[in-house]
């Protein structure tokens, strides 16, 4: 860059995401493509084994199991609170395989708890320092199975991620302090996730899709890291649907 004939170095402070549920097969896509464009990444997981081979300086792991109680989660998120965090993207999905006919509460809030609850926590413990350095990206994740009110197994998930596509006004507000949300809607992609759903049919469900096929989590990644990454300077408060045309 050229100022008054000077020649001017920017430095560009790296910035850093927070993904939750990292683990997916969303998730590892999306880790390499955000380690790839010189992002630090904090990777949240509960229970893998994905992650013990991995050695990269700008790649760390952080164990919080968010079924434990509110005053384990808060200790843990003191460590959170302290790292400055750009962009938090949820794609969490605990599944607890029950029909509406079949759910109980219990399970049904502990899956709302998992998916939606903890997440909205983390990300109103993390805003302030996204205020003081007026950067802020935050993509909640949603699925195309809400449309449809859910699948046979999959009632509490569904509902769960119904309340993802919840926007609070207060965050909508500070757009003009460069704090952008929105919602991605993904589509039935090729992931492990489907094969812990009891009885789902996918040659059936592929036939539904316009685009006659599944998405990939690399697909899915791209798009991820365009909504919460410094590319998206405008795009906040919106329901987006990555789907094949469902």
């Amino acid at each position: 860059m050229q100022m008054l004939g000077k020649k001017i170095q920017i430095k560009m402070k790296k910035k850093s995401v927070l993904i939750l549920g990292a683990s997916s097969d969303i998730g590892l896509s999306t880790i390499k493509i955000f380690l790839n464009n010189n992002w630090k990444v904090y990777c949240h997981y509960n229970s893998s084994k994905v992650f013990e081979k991995d050695r990269n300086k700008d790649l760390e792991f952080i164990k919080i199991n968010f079924s434990d109680s509110e005053k384990i989660i808060y200790r843990k998120l003191k460590k959170l609170q302290k790292l400055n965090i750009s962009s938090v993207i949820n794609l969490v999905g605990f599944i607890d395989n029950n029909s509406f006919e079949n759910f109980k509460i219990s399970k049904s809030l502990e899956t709302i708890k998992v998916n939606s609850i903890v997440p909205l926590y983390i990300i109103k413990k993390l805003l302030p320092n996204m205020i003081k350095n007026r950067f802020g990206r935050i993509l909640q994740t949603s699925s195309i199975g809400v449309k449809f009110g859910g699948g046979k197994n999959t009632f509490s998930y569904s509902l769960s991620k119904k309340l993802n596509e919840f926007i609070p006004s207060s965050v909508k507000k500070l757009a003009s302090k460069n704090i952008l949300m929105n919602t991605l809607i993904i589509g039935v992609t090729n992931t492990k996730i489907h094969k812990k759903i009891k009885l789902k049919n996918l040659k059936q469900r592929k036939k539904l899709i316009p685009a006659k096929r599944f998405a990939e989590p690399n697909e899915i990644a791209q798009y991820i890291f365009f909504i919460s990454s410094e590319n998206n300077n405008y795009i906040t408060g919106q329901h987006l649907s990555i789907s094949g045309g469902e």
